[in-house]
């Protein structure tokens, strides 16, 4: 039996995390280990750590918040380094049915080999389609629904994707650097540019999201506007990745954001477009590392998309 773990990245969300665990360990005709990374939380997460810790549970506490980004690249290191043949990466607030799992390894088992990552339907609790978690068919155009087979996908979240130890040898770790939004698109899109990844409709798992808060900045709260200086950034880096029409994407994105954001009645408009375009400047000069599990050196993104200036 292939080794399995899957890795929980948490801040501050213990009680979700609880649940987390238990559906994980309460799987059904498959089995994981669990690593979860514990970006300092201090809502006495470390304490339930301590607590359900043994054989199959460990964590790793980096002593800052590194983000969600930042806490799978570390998780996933580990993971790797730690001999695992399998990942299977999701949020705190991830709750996987009995049956997760094991619908993963099953269509794994009927597709066979060269596939670069599975992964799951994403529910909320009323059993509805979660729509920002819905994967990608084209790195432009949600996934159309689902049935019964699995989904050829170019882009999923951290929300329940299951991929081999060696795809990660062979296409680095996740951006660390991006912090939040937009490091499970570029790690999974970096993939499907060269292997066939699918959706499993009968992998379901419940992302019970405490707040259901929009990704939308023409709409979102005053309090989260800054967080959106990671999402234009990074959203640079990673459909520049897809050449010209990915420039063009970003491009004609941003400007129908910012009329979104000029449509709306809110007074701090100026503030909205501003984060939106000095971010997509950033972007344009954002070069972040590749870094691989047990080796020291990296690659950066090239400005044509692809990698290359090795560093160490």
């Amino acid at each position: 039996m292939q080794s399995i773990a899957a890795v929980v990245v948490t801040y501050n969300r213990k009680e979700l995390l609880t649940q987390c665990i238990a559906c994980l360990r309460g799987q059904q005709g498959a089995a994981c280990d669990i690593l979860v990374v514990d970006n300092a939380s201090t809502d006495g997460t470390d304490e339930l750590l301590r607590m359900l810790a043994g054989p199959d549970l460990k964590s790793i506490n980096p002593g800052e918040n590194l983000g969600g980004a930042g806490g799978f690249a570390l998780g996933v290191k580990r993971a790797v380094e730690a001999g695992y043949e399998s990942l299977w990466l999701m949020d705190d607030d991830t709750l996987p049915e009995p049956g997760a799992l094991a619908a993963l390894l099953r269509c794994e088992r009927e597709l066979g080999d060269g596939i670069g990552w599975l992964s799951s339907r994403a529910v909320d609790r009323e059993g509805n389609d979660q729509p920002m978690n819905r994967q990608r068919r084209t790195p432009y155009q949600d996934i159309t629904g689902y049935g019964d087979a699995p989904v050829p996908s170019v882009m999923a979240s951290f929300v329940s994707l299951y991929l081999r130890a060696d795809t990660v040898r062979a296409f680095g770790l996740p951006i660390a650097e991006f912090f939040i939004w937009s490091d499970d698109w570029e790690f999974t899109r970096r993939i499907s540019r060269k292997m066939t990844c699918y959706t499993v409709p009968q992998s379901r798992v419940v992302h019970a999201m405490k707040n259901k808060t929009v990704v939308n900045i023409a709409k979102d709260t005053p309090d989260r506007l800054d967080r959106y200086r990671y999402f234009y950034r990074n959203d640079v880096v990673l459909y520049r990745g897809e050449g010209l029409v990915g420039w063009l994407w970003l491009l004609c994105k941003d400007a129908w954001h910012s009329v979104q954001v000029l449509m709306g009645k809110d007074p701090d408009k100026g503030k909205r477009l501003g984060i939106i375009w000095s971010s997509f400047a950033a972007g344009v000069r954002f070069y972040p590392p590749i870094r691989y599990p047990g080796k020291t050196d990296f690659y950066v993104y090239g400005k044509d998309g692809e990698l290359g200036n090795a560093g160490s």
